[in-house]
């Protein structure tokens, strides 16, 4: 994995670790590696975060300074920004944003010409290229233009409305998001579709019934979801929706506020889209992580389930290689391929809105379909010289063996190693009883934990 980028992004404190003399660099090597010989123009995005303005113009000078056109297109989401990077024929897009669960932090997330997240191994040449700057590279022979679009937000806004075959007229939704960009296009392509929106904007909620009676409370990012269940269970709400972060993820509430995850909104969809003769292959693509519940449905309805590894960008990657269109996690990054690059959770949220116009069934009842068992996962911290090693640990590799023979076919474990800069196991049991698998969960842990310090 590339020290720089970690899973995705250059991140770090603004002006700090990740300062304007690398947002500049790392402009200047997407333009060479995408544009340098091949031609073209980079997009360069941004949320509404006042370090975004400022990182902004760092990158579009590193990108001018190559002698190729820097676009800027305003305030937009990852996901819109990778719709436009596609849409305008770049040659590749930058996106920069605040970086989500790290405070003051903010990354650059790097798009390819087909509006996907550049590969691991594209990372490491981005990466080697800002580390070996040499003063010959530095002179600025031919410089690039700067070019503005202010119509991307609209383009996307437009794309989103032209996909959605039943408008969700007279839903009534609940949405909490991230205040900007994100909240301001849910509300605005679903109030243009009939459906009747109450928003919950950043740290602020707004109560919508009436602008003179408006009332005001505190969502911080560890209540906005319980605010937002209790608001769907008072029975005025068809569902909630969470889209989080960036905008790439999304989790939802039933009509009776119960949380809906990743895996059941996948469920959803798939049951939706086989009925409808789209699902490609007849196939959706899972990761590692995803819960036996939902293979069990894939099952059950005749769906093929191919698995692929525990991030984001692995299940993509398996969606491209085989052709499919649909695939994610539990997470609720959800990749529709039909109509995005990438995740993107505005996306996927107006789908599940038009599922449930369409159907008329209500949330709970396309959620039900598919039956959930049990679940518990626990990380186990481990020190760099553990990796890898653990897995030839003949102790931990018996205990998980004979606790598979008693689970049977009845549940399943998953202990992976993580591959962030902080190393942690990943212990995931499912079974029938909590109680047991539980108890398991806890045995394997403590097992980890116990022969790992041999590693230290």
């Amino acid at each position: 994995m590339s020290g720089l980028f970690g899973t995705d992004s250059a991140r770090g404190l603004t002006v700090a670790e990740l300062s304007c003399e690398l947002a500049m660099q790392a402009g200047r090597a997407a333009a060479e590696l995408f544009a340098g010989e091949q031609g073209g123009k980079i997009i360069v995005a941004k949320d509404g975060a006042l370090s975004s303005a400022v990182l902004e113009a760092a990158v579009c000078a590193g990108i001018c300074s190559s002698g190729v056109d820097a676009e800027t297109v305003g305030e937009l989401s990852g996901a819109a920004a990778s719709f436009i990077v596609k849409e305008h024929d770049a040659a590749a897009g930058i996106m920069i944003s605040e970086a989500t669960g790290i405070p003051g932090a903010s990354g650059i997330t790097i798009f390819s010409g087909d509006g996907v997240r550049i590969s691991e191994e594209m990372q490491f040449q981005i990466e080697e290229r800002i580390y070996s700057v040499t003063e010959e590279r530095r002179r600025f022979e031919n410089i690039g233009r700067m070019l503005s679009c202010n119509t991307a937000a609209e383009e996307y806004i437009s794309h989103l409305k032209e996909i959605t075959e039943t408008p969700p007229e007279k839903i009534n939704v609940a949405i909490v998001c991230k205040k900007g960009f994100i909240g301001r296009t849910a509300e605005s392509i679903l109030s243009d579709m009939g459906a009747r929106v109450t928003l919950l904007e950043g740290n602020k909620k707004e109560d919508s019934k009436e602008a003179e009676d408006s009332k005001e409370v505190d969502i911080t990012p560890l209540n906005k979801f319980e605010v937002l269940m209790d608001m769907v269970e008072n029975g005025i709400f068809h569902c909630g929706l969470a889209i989080e972060g960036d905008g790439s993820s999304i989790h939802a509430v039933d009509e009776r506020g119960i949380p809906v995850d990743g895996d059941t909104l996948l469920a959803i969809i798939a049951g939706y889209y086989k009925e409808k003769e789209v699902l490609k292959d007849n196939t959706i693509v899972v990761n590692v992580m995803s819960s036996l519940g939902l293979l069990n449905f894939a099952e059950k309805k005749g769906i093929r389930a191919v698995t692929s590894g525990s991030c984001g960008r692995s299940v993509l990657d398996r969606m491209v290689e085989g052709g499919y269109n649909l695939g994610g996690g539990q997470n609720g990054h959800i990749f529709m391929t039909d109509y995005s690059p990438c995740d993107d959770g505005l996306l996927c949220g107006i789908k599940l809105l038009e599922i449930l116009k369409a159907t008329g069934k209500p949330l709970s009842e396309l959620a039900g379909e598919m039956k959930k068992l049990p679940q518990i996962s626990l990380n186990v911290r481990i020190s760099d010289k553990g990796r890898e090693v653990w897995k030839n640990d003949e102790k931990i590799t018996g205990l998980i063996e004979e606790h598979e023979k008693k689970l049977g076919t009845d549940g399943r474990i998953i202990v992976r190693e993580s591959s962030g800069n902080a190393p942690f196991i990943r212990v995931m049991i499912e079974g029938t009883e909590f109680g047991i698998i539980n108890d398991i969960a806890m045995d394997i842990a403590q097992c980890i934990k116990d022969r790992c310090r041999f590693y230290n």
